[in-house]
């Protein structure tokens, strides 16, 4: 796979070409706008992990004495995860490496690519991005399901009777949670912000009643008793730090949201509303089992009176159906700049909103999250669980941003060498911790992550390779493109334009050769155009077409889209001039449609490339990809042996 890191990079050799680099963020609006609508999309996930982190510290797959070494232990290892991984790691540091605004896996990986060029190290960066997607998409599927689930489970606190009800109800949320994402979240997304802020405050203030009658859990704060934690038991401290980074998951949410409400927005968010209200909220939980400790098996509803727990129970699911919506919008974006960048089949895609950019809803993606989360509340039947699942696939995310984030400091930003060790050198030692940790519950559902981030990652390894290997088996058999120019010019001519599909630079469209071959005739105007994906998220209109004449009734067009662009050839087309105005009435649009064949040629395993070629029949089709008007599209195939 020593070329895989060609297969999502734009090579800019073509004269037609320019530079895109100075393409902005879209985050957009007065700052308090932007800081309330982080606070409702952003913080979702981490906003909800006290319904279920500190439980499963203590009555998880490795149990701890309700006493005060370890719930003090407990606290500090929590207070102190959130200030290093989430406020000095993420929000701090992290935050700072955008792509033009953009932020997330995917798109690191194309800011290293565009500064670098790659390098010996393009491989082995194209695989970790893979890797952190495939965790990713993991992830998508485990946070609805746990986090609906363990806010749903609160109505055992309120009466035991309600447990046969409890699966049922989640179930049915989730149903209507997927069911609603066609419509999109524009007018929903608008209710996020003070929903969850008033969520953080209500956490905030159950905490600070509890500390009020306890404030003795506020020395918990001092690092001094994660250390005897540590040194009292460490094997059990060692196996607890697989539910106490619970409290952190939703962490790669600040980074990968960024590109919609900016860098300030989220840090102020941040330090100002929920560090200080989870904060407050997990030392309330410490305190109440200080006094009473029957409380753990459900310390979050248990801070709150009788009265008040049903209402409590009401808005926390609203709040983790909102972490839940924020989770499967981001799987989209994902999957969206997976297909721009080459790394998945093309994909239906709707956009849901004529003003927000960002608003888009993947059928297959939908159905598919839907289906596997619904077997996963079935399946593990209890939030603790899921909470095993979700561990490993928070950790590994993590550490492989550290990793990634590392590689920019020292080779784009040009850290000095001791402090490239030093900070990410920590940051990847807690992930590592973190993450091994939760090894230690594979059996117990951390395999199932695992199982799904194998599966993504192969899918997505084979059709990155896959496609390369198409390409370069077409550029074997094609014709250099000033020959054929050089020689068309004792063709037939038909009157109109034709545009020719191709992604070949410099050799004629397979479909070209086609229709000369059995048509034997060219058209006035023969437009060879190509369409590439930057390594930028967006490209302004103005640089979106570059064109060259060829000569003999022959331009080369390319149009250049961001990797969160939408991809509309009519439109772009619209621009294009050489004399005349491009009529789409009177224009035909040739597309090459390979049929692969498996072969025993050098390049990848049989059976992966049967998966590319059922992946490339079961894609979407290039008109409907290109927005292609249907009436004018003309498809001609040919055989490809990989």
């Amino acid at each position: 796979m020593t070329d895989l890191a060609n297969a999502s990079t734009v090579s800019r050799e073509d004269p037609a070409e320019e530079a895109f680099h100075d393409s902005h963020g879209h985050a957009h609006g007065s700052l308090a706008a932007l800081t309330l609508g982080a606070v409702g999309v952003v913080f979702g996930d981490i906003g909800t992990s006290p319904l279920y982190a500190m439980k499963e510290v203590f009555v998880g797959h490795h149990p701890l004495a309700v006493d005060r070494l370890h719930i003090f232990g407990t606290v500090c290892l929590m207070f102190w995860s959130l200030m290093i991984i989430v406020t000095i790691k993420y929000v701090a540091l992290i935050l700072r490496a955008d792509n033009k605004g953009e932020g997330g896996s995917l798109a690191l990986l194309a800011l290293i690519q565009r500064s670098t060029g790659g390098g010996r190290w393009g491989t082995s960066l194209v695989m970790l991005g893979i890797a952190a997607t495939a965790l990713f998409l993991g992830d998508a599927m485990i946070t609805p399901a746990v986090s609906v689930l363990s806010a749903v489970e609160g109505l055992e606190t309120v009466n035991a009777g309600f447990t046969p009800f409890v699966i049922p109800a989640s179930i049915i949320i989730l149903i209507g949670l997927f069911l609603i994402q066609s419509r999109g979240t524009d007018v929903v997304g608008r209710l996020f912000g003070p929903v969850m802020i008033f969520y953080f405050a209500v956490i905030a203030l159950l905490g600070a009643i509890q500390i009020f009658h306890h404030p003795a859990v506020i020395a918990g704060l001092n690092p001094v008793w994660a250390w005897r934690f540590i040194e009292a038991d460490p094997g059990l401290a060692f196996l607890a730090l697989g539910s106490v980074v619970l409290c952190v998951t939703g962490a790669e949410a600040l980074y990968a949201d960024m590109g919609h409400f900016g860098r300030r927005p989220i840090t102020l968010a941040w330090l100002w509303m929920v560090f200080p209200a989870l904060i407050l909220n997990y030392l309330g939980q410490g305190a109440l089992m200080l006094s009473r400790p029957t409380a753990v098996d459900n310390p979050f509803y248990y801070m709150a009176p009788d009265s008040f727990r049903l209402p409590l129970v009401i808005l926390a699911t609203v709040a983790t159906v909102i972490a839940s919506q924020a989770v499967i919008t981001g799987a989209y974006s994902v999957v969206q700049q997976a297909v721009q960048l080459g790394l998945m089949p093309r994909l239906r895609i709707d956009h849901t909103s004529e003003r927000a950019a960002g608003q888009i809803y993947v059928p297959s993606m939908n159905w598919t999250l839907m289906i596997l989360v619904i077997l996963l509340v079935l399946g593990f039947r209890e939030s603790t669980n899921l909470a095993a699942a979700y561990g490993i696939a928070v950790t590994g995310t993590m550490f492989i941003t550290s990793l990634t984030f590392g590689f920019l400091a020292r080779k784009v930003w040009n850290w000095p060498l001791w402090i490239v060790i030093g900070v990410i050198g920590t940051f990847l030692l807690i992930d590592g911790v973190y993450f091994v940790s939760n090894l230690t519950k594979f059996f117990a559902g951390g395999w199932f992550p695992l199982l799904i981030g194998a599966v993504a990652f192969t899918l997505l390894t084979t059709w990155a390779r896959g496609r390369q290997l198409m390409i370069k088996r077409l550029n074997e058999d094609s014709l250099p493109l000033d020959v054929f120019i050089k020689s068309a010019s004792t063709a037939i001519r038909v009157p109109n334009t034709a545009v020719f599909m191709t992604s070949v630079r410099d050799s004629v469209p397979p479909a070209l050769l086609h229709n000369l071959k059995h048509n034997m005739v060219l058209h006035e105007r023969n437009i060879l155009l190509t369409v590439r994906i930057e390594d930028v998220p967006f490209v302004k209109d103005e640089k979106r077409v570059s064109s060259r004449d060829l000569g003999q009734g022959f331009r080369r067009v390319i149009l250049h889209y961001g990797f969160m662009e939408d991809v509309d050839v009519p439109v772009a087309l619209a621009r294009v001039t050489d004399g005349s105005a491009l009529n789409l009435m009177r224009t035909s649009f040739f597309l090459s449609r390979q049929t692969l064949l498996s072969s025993s040629r050098p390049g990848m395993a049989i059976w992966r490339e049967r998966l590319f070629s059922w992946m490339l029949r079961n894609a979407q089709s290039a008109m409907e990809f290109f927005k292609l008007p249907t009436n004018r599209v003309v498809e001609l195939g040919s055989q490809v042996e990989i």
